[in-house]
């Protein structure tokens, strides 16, 4: 209904004016209206349906361009497209947000209506009311039926919130802290027009603040002198529990498809990362690294503002959607569906000596067999789709989908009487649980350091009043993890002692490379080698390996791979993200506005601090990833002052506004939480690995034997709360 307040306004008036003119004139103004809005419709009416033939061409061609990859060995950008394009209802949501800003531009160039540039909202309010419906905007965004007595929650996140059931569900806009910063104002990131200032000032290329700023000549990692690497890894997957943006299609035009990943011809959706001059990957890989947008949802109130909204296809809340996927059509591929004990479907071909593998996802192109094409080994199908991005993610997915299989048999085996849905119910909303612990409990109190107590303080209960929607700005700031990636992943054998003829991999040959778990080795080698091998350690001269800086998604030696640390800053840009200090303002900090008080702000690191005012001109155009890993380690913690309020924020809102958070009283018994919260993770290691001697704290930097234990040592998680008498 609040779509329709403006033209509730405009019949008002047309009251007023019946109050005072005669009904001759009343008559004559009626039907220019009419006649107004039925021309309108007409005009809106092609525009969508132009747009939708364009948006549709440019989502087959994205599809049949992927097929090409069976052709060859993949590229970085075949390799990151085919591992980030959406699927299922996201892709549909991603398909009328793009006819949708099609429409605008249509609608714009051929100066039917003012849309766009119009300064009064009012004024635009019927033509935008037709335009939501006729693309079907307000489709998209209706919730499902909610059943308010269920004890588990929905796979896509929807009636968690009573008042707003929609809250931290899937498919949704990231929603914004501080309103979006574009070129245009509406959708252009700066730095899309050449010779356009900020803020007074030039935007540096991004690869040049890379070069400058994140790289490191010496290749000698840091290392934590405290964490394993166990701490990177869970940051990831937690990651990938809560946030996900796919990328979008390129429209159709007289370029080719090829215009972003091999011209550098930016348009449309296409942003290329282009090299500065002297950049030694000039020579090698041309002009730019090829970059595409993010997609984005139609505006859910598009009389507040037209600015893009990024897409979150993922749940906001901890509930392991990367295990069970955010999308029912997902979620009912990943079970095993020929038995009735909630089992998830496991891989038929291979066995991990006894163990279960993944499942592989035999859609195609299937890019993971070109790794190693005498192995041929497909992708895993798994919950979220970058599950095969690196082969310790693929681990983590292992462990998990066997953790669910061993609870639910074990379920079964206390409750005979409960059905398959049942049982996989229950495993599932304890799988949700322990990965909420550990987050809790074990890994944000070393990331946040001192700054834990104030950033999240003691759970006090659900409160409805909060969103736990995740935040632009948290999909960069949680990114700091990538500072703390190491360059070689080393695998172990059960005396902790180096493994077979490769026990030291870099990290690019472990690019979607699913062959060394399924034919050399499995999981537990690598395993071992995360327990004992400390993360990287964030340094303000070490920000970021060049395995990651230089080397992403580099099938081979022969292809040279991505820089991450220029993604990140790119794509912050492309969320129209403010300023380093918009942030540091938002979080009750001081903005250093000289190169004195940034060099203060940087633990009187003056070099620093020149280096980024010499690119920059100004802290207020400092991305908002560069400048707040670049902060000094705040006490005990891993990010800096900046870093601890954003990820504090977020990660409160996500526990205060989960109605099915693991310590909200009667989600689980007394007696269930007690045997929850004994969860680590290095029971999990021995429930679901050969493995039989771990640290008691897998988090912490271990050395073998002396901080290990035998796995009976390990306090199991004893599920006789869970035993009941009925359904």
């Amino acid at each position: 209904m609040k779509l329709f307040v403006p033209f509730a306004g405009l019949l008002a008036s047309l009251i007023l004016i019946q109050s005072t003119a005669s009904a001759q004139t009343l008559t004559q103004q009626t039907v220019s209206v009419d006649n107004e809005n039925s021309s309108s419709a007409e005009v809106i009416h092609e525009a969508v349906n132009e747009a939708k033939s364009q948006v549709n061409k440019a989502f087959l061609a994205g599809r049949n361009k992927l097929k090409t990859v069976l052709d060859s060995v993949p590229t970085p950008v075949q390799l990151s497209k085919i591992f980030k394009q959406a699927t299922g209802q996201t892709r549909e949501v991603l398909r009328k947000a793009q006819v949708w800003e099609e429409c605008l531009k249509i609608l714009d160039e051929k100066a039917h209506m003012n849309l766009v540039t119009s300064n009064n909202v009012t004024d635009r309010s019927p033509e935008l009311v037709m335009l939501s419906k006729e693309v079907g905007c307000n489709v998209v965004t209706q919730t499902m039926k909610c059943d308010w007595n269920s004890k588990y929650r929905t796979i896509t996140g929807e009636c968690n919130n009573r008042k707003n059931p929609a809250l931290g569900s899937s498919n949704r806009a990231l929603v914004r802290w501080l309103p979006a910063e574009y070129e245009d104002g509406i959708s252009q990131p700066y730095g899309w027009t050449p010779g356009k200032k900020r803020n007074g000032f030039h935007l540096p290329l991004v690869r040049e603040v890379s070069n400058q700023i994140a790289s490191y000549l010496n290749e000698d990692d840091d290392f934590d002198p405290f964490w394993s690497l166990i701490l990177m890894q869970w940051g990831q997957w937690v990651d990938h529990d809560l946030d996900f943006a796919p990328e979008t299609e390129l429209m159709v035009s007289e370029h080719t498809k090829e215009q972003c990943d091999e011209h550098c011809i930016q348009e449309d959706n296409c942003f290329p990362i282009m090299f500065p001059p002297g950049d030694p990957k000039l020579n090698k890989q041309g002009p730019c690294m090829p970059f595409f947008r993010a997609g984005f949802v139609c505006p859910t109130d598009p009389f507040s503002s037209l600015a893009r909204e990024q897409i979150n296809s993922l749940t906001s809340f901890l509930d392991a959607s990367m295990v069970y996927g955010p999308e029912p059509l997902l979620a009912n591929k990943l079970r095993n569906t020929s038995c009735p004990l909630g089992l998830m479907a496991v891989n038929e071909e291979y066995s991990d000596n006894g163990l279960a593998f993944l499942p592989f996802d035999y859609k195609l192109p299937s890019p993971c067999k070109f790794i190693n094409a005498t192995a041929g080994v497909p992708c895993f199908l798994a919950g979220d789709s970058r599950a095969n991005e690196q082969t310790m993610l693929a681990i983590f997915h292992t462990m998990f989908l066997r953790e669910h299989n061993r609870l639910a048999r074990e379920l079964k085996r206390l409750n005979p009487h409960w059905d398959g849905e049942k049982i996989y119910q229950e495993a599932r909303k304890i799988v949700g649980a322990i990965t909420q612990v550990i987050t809790f409990e074990n890994y944000l109190p070393l990331v946040l350091g001192k700054e834990l107590e104030k950033e999240i303080p003691k759970y006090k209960g659900y409160d409805e009043s909060v969103d736990p929607s995740i935040a632009n700005v948290f999909t960069m700031a949680f990114r700091f993890g990538h500072t703390e990636v190491p360059s070689i992943i080393h695998r172990l054998d059960e005396h902790y002692e180096p493994w077979g003829s490769e026990p030291e991999l870099p990290l690019n040959t472990l690019f979607f490379n699913t062959w060394r778990i399924i034919k050399d080795g499995g999981i537990d080698p690598f395993v071992r080698g995360m327990l004992v091998s400390p993360s990287k350690l964030l340094k303000q001269n070490k920000i970021m390996s060049s395995e990651l800086r230089d080397k992403l998604f580099q099938p081979t030696h022969k292809i040279h791979g991505f820089d991450l640390a220029s993604i990140n800053m790119q794509r912050g840009r492309d969320h129209g993200l403010p300023g380093y200090n918009a942030w540091r303002r938002f979080c009750g900090l001081s903005q250093p506005k000289t190169v004195e008080e940034l060099s203060i702000v940087l633990g009187n690191n003056r070099k620093l601090a020149q280096k980024f005012m010499k690119l920059y001109g100004t802290s207020d155009n400092i991305d908002v990833w560069i400048g707040a890993v670049a902060e000094p380690l705040v006490p005990g913690g891993r990010v800096g002052p900046l870093l601890s309020c954003l990820l504090g924020r977020q990660f409160r809102k996500i526990r205060d506004g989960d109605r099915f958070f693991w310590k909200k009283p009667g989600v689980f018994t007394p007696q269930q939480q007690a045997a929850l919260k004994k969860v680590t993770f290095s029971l999990l290691v021995c429930d679901n690995t050969h493995i039989t001697e771990v640290p008691i704290n897998a988090f912490k930097a271990n050395r073998y034997p002396e901080d290990f234990v035998n796995c009976s040592n390990i306090e199991k998680l004893d599920l006789s709360p869970w035993v009941s008498r009925t359904d």
